[in-house]
Parts: C-alpha cells; structure tokens; sequence
C-alpha cells in the first residue's frame, strides 16, 4: 500500500500589513500595541526564505495590503520605501498579487496606484464591448481582478477602497458619494474616530480608515461568481478589509460587508475570504455558507524574534495553512 501523503495541486504564500518605513518603533493609534516600522523588513526577508525552502515552491503570494506605512507620505519616503520593500521581494520567479489597503492610499493617489508596480492586475483588452463586464477585471478605475492559477481553482482581488474617501480628489463625484456614506453614521469631526453606538459595535466601521465596494464591482463579482458556479470551480476572495464581523474586531469591517456577505451565500464556488487590515487576525467559517473567513495578523505588530507569514497548500477538497510566528495552523475543507 501506497502510504505516501498526496503532494498538493499547488502552494501559495500570504503575507499582510508589513507596513514598512525607515523609523525608529511606535504605537498604533490607541497606543496599546507596538509597531515595528523597520524590522517589518526583516521579517519580509524571513517569510521569502520560508517559501524559496519550502518541499513545494509556492506559485504565487498574496500580499494582503499596507505594504508601507503611511509615516512614509510626510517624510517624502513613500517612493523610496516602496521601492525598498519591492526589492526584498526579489525579481524571483514567484509571482506576488498585490492587494490594496489604506496605508497605499496613505502614500498614493488612486490614479498612481493604477499605474505603479502595485497594480498586479492583467493587462486590460479593448476586445470586449462598451459597457460589457470583462471576466478578468472590473472597470478601469476600479482594482479588482481575477486570476486563475491552476484548472479549477480562481482567485479574486477585491478593492475594498473603490468607495471611499481615501485616494480620492476632494472635489470628486466619488468622494462626495463616500462623504455622504459615513457621515450617514458618523458625525465625529475627526472622522478616523469611530461613531459610539450599538448593533454590536457594527457602527463603529464606518471610519475613514475603511471603505466599501461599489455597486459596480459588486456587480462584477457576481458575473464572476456566476461563471464559476457554472464551471464548478473553487474560487478563493482576497481583500484588505474583512467581510465577516466573526473574523476581525468590528471596528475594521469594509463598510458594505453585508452586501458582500450576500452574494457569496448566492454562490456555491467561494471556499475562502482572506483579508488583512486587523493586525490581531482573526478566524470563522460561516455557519450558513461553510466559507472560511480567515483574518491574517499584521507583520508591523510582529516582535523581531518573532514571524508573520503562512504558506497554503492547496488540495482538491481543501486548503491547509501552515502559519509562522504568530500565524496559526489551519485546515480549510471545502
């Protein structure tokens, strides 16, 4: 008999909130956790030398956003503290899928995102028609995208800041609609204070630190959920912000998370949700969908002796996550 473990289809490698800038350590925003602005860099290095090791090469990283910290933009470091970062990534032949959180939006404009090595998105086609919904990407100005890396598994890049006010021109339509959103639920001046109110806490997303999806792209999403349906594939959703209030702290929700919630209960094809953003990370798989919801820690609050990266091998009815450091084992079954 044949006792070998099977080797998995593929592995893939997930990192988050590195948050790298050349400054001595801090504090968060409460004070009640230390952030390691430089030895994030170090720690990057150590989550590449665990993937270029591993039995299995990973095909791809998910870097889950906050690749920089926003202290950058006020020394005039945001160029040169991207550039550092990417480079400790290396011209290897892993492929890394960039996701956008607000740190980006901290340093950059939308329109110089869309344009950078951030932008990791396929090349767009004028092959399909005005108007149509394109099955790799949503519309131009919007960072959202889908890729397949093996037959019958696809993954999907969200933009949890299409709608917000980060990144955005004051005087734009898309500002003033995002204005409209929060000060809906939030009438603090200072609006990275959240709102003081119940429903769990749930309120207290609507911050300027967060965003949402816009109809648009959920409207794409549910093309390409659909195609998936059809095609019986397992689709995998990526974003800064998480969806789930069971995965992270209430206070980093995307603002809309329940319309997204809904359409992944409309859809069989999504196994798994993975976001940054909350650097304490956090775990659920929805009792109603099975969708694992999974919250990955932040590098920035990872001590230097320490580690913040996981590797995902992935099988043909689930996803086993070997985590490092602070990261936690875990087994997604599809």
């Amino acid at each position: 008999m044949d006792d070998q473990p099977q080797p998995p289809l593929f592995t893939f490698g997930v990192i988050a909130d590195i948050q790298y800038a050349d400054i001595d350590d801090g504090y968060n925003f409460t004070r009640s956790r230390r952030r390691y602005y430089r030895s994030s860099l170090q720690l990057l290095r150590n989550a590449q030398k665990g993937w270029s090791d591993a039995a299995v090469a990973p095909l791809f990283v998910l870097q889950l956003g906050d690749i920089i910290d926003g202290f950058n933009k006020g020394r005039g470091a945001s160029d040169r503290a991207l550039d550092t970062v990417l480079r400790a990534f290396g011209p290897g032949p892993v492929e890394v899928h960039h996701v956008w959180g607000n740190h980006e939006f901290y340093n950059f404009r939308r329109r110089a995102l869309l344009s950078s090595r951030l932008n990791t998105s396929p090349p767009r086609t004028d092959t399909e028609p005005a108007g149509s919904l394109s099955a790799d990407q949503a519309a131009p100005d919007i960072y959202a995208y889908r890729f397949s890396p093996f037959p019958g598994f696809t993954f999907v890049v969200l933009d949890a800041y299409d709608v917000s006010l980060l990144g955005r021109e004051e005087s734009s339509e898309e500002y003033r609609a995002a204005l409209d959103v929060i000060r809906q639920h939030n009438s603090n001046e200072d609006l990275n204070c959240p709102p003081v109110s119940g429903l769990e806490g749930l309120e207290s997303r609507f911050t300027m630190f967060n965003g949402g999806f816009s109809k648009d792209q959920l409207d794409w999403l549910e093309y390409v959920l659909s195609s998936a349906d059809e095609k019986k594939e397992r689709v995998t959703i990526v974003s800064h912000l998480p969806v789930h209030p069971h995965s992270t702290d209430p206070i980093c929700l995307a603002w809309n998370f329940d319309e997204l919630l809904a359409i992944i209960k409309s859809h069989s094809s999504v196994v798994c949700f993975m976001a940054g953003h909350d650097h304490d990370g956090g775990y659920c798989q929805d009792k109603d969908t099975g969708v694992h919801h999974l919250t990955l820690e932040g590098v920035i609050e990872t001590p230097p002796d320490s580690d913040a990266f996981g590797t995902v091998s992935v099988y043909e009815d689930r996803m086993v996550l070997k985590g490092n450091g602070r990261i936690a084992d875990r087994v997604f079954l599809f």
